[in-house]
């Protein structure tokens, strides 16, 4: 048993990915993964990113390039067919090889695709090839941006494939047998279970020295998801991360309390602690280095020198005579 629980079956059901893992992914262990499909509006977002970055490219290359052929090349060579064939060299290399080199190298990502948290795969899943992407950017070139072939029938086309495509996958997709995927989680991180009353005076007397980060990690992670196991798979994994907290915690729990209440115990004594850290470590630096804390917001609370009276200033003239 190790601290890391595996990925858990969602709904209680092995197998089944849940319901926005729209992808259709399938591993070599016939399990559908957890991944969504990129749909019309990412992929537009992303391409619009990658213009902008195409558009920087295409400046930069050609401010670089054409002072390297001044320089390099006689002046009888420069007209304007050599000009124009260098025109057409630096849009081929922006349409065509920004994304199939960023899509080799990159994993399947292109600057904008980054941005957006986007990755392209090849249909079963697998990284994409280079013969797949080359052939992807030759038709979005020719029938989809900028769409050199009968421009507005094509960009309807596309829009069209892409919105009644169960997979989100554009006309280069499907030619080229890949598809985009999110490579970002759409599940949101749920809060940690509370500590139960009655498990509040023994979890004060914890000694949580020995417990590392990893195997708290573990925990979180399976108190998060524990809703999502189907048993006996639940109780097995509780009772697993329980035999390995109980190793390097002490004293024991009460009798008869189930792991996950206890689980749940352990990680909220020691999220308390930790905070409880870190507000002493801020109070005392704050004490230390005035200047480091943070800015208070609101009205500032009176201090011992705005509450002691002022004193009075000295006088510079001369005393004044007291007659008796």
């Amino acid at each position: 048993m190790t601290a890391q629980p595996p990925v858990p079956a969602p709904t209680g059901t092995a197998g089944r990915a849940p319901a926005w893992a729209d992808a259709g992914l399938v591993s070599g262990e016939a399990v559908e993964l957890d991944v969504r499909a990129a749909r019309l509006g990412s992929r537009v977002l992303a391409l619009l990113l990658d213009i902008v970055a195409q558009a920087v490219l295409t400046v930069l290359l050609a401010i670089l390039l054409s002072a390297l052929t001044v320089q390099l090349l006689p002046s009888g060579l420069l007209d304007g067919a050599f000009l124009e064939g260098l025109a057409t060299v630096f849009l081929v290399f922006t349409l065509v090889g920004y994304p199939v080199l960023f899509e080799r190298f990159c994993h399947g990502r292109t600057p904008g695709k980054m941005a957006v948290g986007l990755r392209v795969v090849a249909a079963d899943g697998g990284p994409v090839g280079l013969r797949q992407s080359l052939t992807r950017a030759l038709v979005g070139v020719a029938v989809e941006w900028p769409g050199l072939v009968l421009p507005l029938l094509s960009w309807a086309a596309g829009v069209t494939v892409m919105l009644t495509d169960r997979r989100g996958r554009r006309l280069g997709d499907l030619v080229a047998g890949t598809m985009v995927v999110h490579t970002r989680s759409a599940q949101p991180w749920l809060p940690a279970p509370t500590i139960t009353p009655p498990l509040v005076g023994w979890a004060v007397t914890l000694d949580l020295t020995r417990l590392d980060d990893a195997l708290a990690l573990a925990v979180r992670q399976y108190l998060t998801r524990a809703n999502r196991l189907a048993e006996p798979s639940r109780t097995r994994l509780a009772q697993g991360l329980w035999r390995e907290v109980a190793a390097v915690t002490s004293p024991p729990p009460p009798r008869g309390v189930p792991e996950p209440l206890v689980l749940a115990a352990v990680l909220a004594e020691r999220n308390r602690r930790g905070a409880q850290r870190l507000r002493h470590s801020r109070a005392l630096t704050a004490a230390l280095w005035p200047e480091l804390a943070p800015p208070r917001y609101g009205p500032t609370p009176p201090t011992a020198d705005t509450l002691r009276p002022a004193v009075p200033a000295p006088r510079t003239g001369p005393t004044p005579e007291v007659r008796a």
